[in-house]
């Protein structure tokens, strides 16, 4: 089955309103029912980042990653980590968690993976925020490199969104799919430099670390804000980490169509 990637964005275009509107209103509901409500989406990494730096900065004295802050080196790869792993995990139940609407005959049921990913991405936004923020504190100016992040943040969304149709429509089928899930994003914490520099490892080994895809994008948030490094200076993991996105759109996309029709019967 030859797939038209061209068709499937251009489909989605028509729809951005409705999925933007109900990105919105599942943010909402995450926080339904606490006095601050949606606030808390905001607060949560606010106050992360804050004991981050207090243990990390003032208890640990952390010494500096590549003549940086370890605070600053640390927020700019743990930043992304989270909007994955919390996108991830809502998209993987994106299927399940609104069967009622995957009962409608007229309801787009493909936009449901992107509506949770997007509601991730409005708290991860937030996480950039405090990244300048940061970075101003400790007197790094914004530059020009900087405009490169709406690059990875479009690297890091479509795999997010790629993912996220594999595993929340295997779901509806397999329910050990949440804990897999689950398990890999825990093993991919570690197994990704977040909190470990890259040069630490052993020269034999690194190129095995560079094929998740992650490293790239972590790396690239380094780049921006860090390094001063243009993606395109990256040529191979660049091209690399392209082509493996076409590989997992394409096998989401022929996932998601050969099991869609079996979804309102098995929910």
């Amino acid at each position: 089955m030859l797939i038209n990637p061209v068709r499937v964005i251009a489909e989605f275009l028509k729809l951005w309103k409705l999925i933007l509107e109900l990105a919105k209103k599942d943010l909402i509901t995450r926080y339904l029912g606490s006095y601050l409500g949606i606030l808390w989406g905001f607060i949560q990494p606010a106050v992360l980042i804050l004991i981050f730096w207090f243990v990390f900065q003032v208890g640990f004295k952390s010494i500096p990653v590549e003549n940086f802050p370890f605070i600053l080196w640390l927020i700019c790869g743990i930043s992304p980590w989270y909007f994955f792993s919390d996108a991830i995990n809502m998209g993987t139940y994106a299927i399940e968690h609104n069967s009622y609407l995957v009962k409608k005959i007229v309801f787009k049921v493909s936009i449901l993976p992107i509506i949770k990913n997007i509601s991730a991405l409005f708290i991860h936004l937030f996480y950039i925020i405090i990244i300048f923020i940061l970075f101003a504190a400790y007197g790094y100016k914004p530059s020009v490199y900087n405009i490169q992040l709406l690059y990875y943040l479009t690297c890091l969304f479509f795999l997010a969104v790629a993912l996220c149709y594999i595993t929340s429509s295997v779901l509806i089928f397999l329910k050990d799919v949440g804990q897999i899930v689950g398990m890999f994003l825990q093993f991919g914490f570690w197994l990704t430099p977040i909190f470990w520099s890259f040069d630490i490892l052993p020269e034999k080994y690194q190129f095995y670390f560079k094929l998740n895809p992650l490293y790239y994008i972590i790396e690239g948030y380094r780049d921006t804000f860090i390094h001063h490094v243009w993606f395109w200076e990256h040529p191979f993991l660049t091209a690399y980490f392209w082509v493996l996105l076409a590989i997992i759109f394409a096998l989401a996309i022929i996932v998601f169509k050969k099991l869609k029709p079996h979804f309102a019967d098995v929910l």
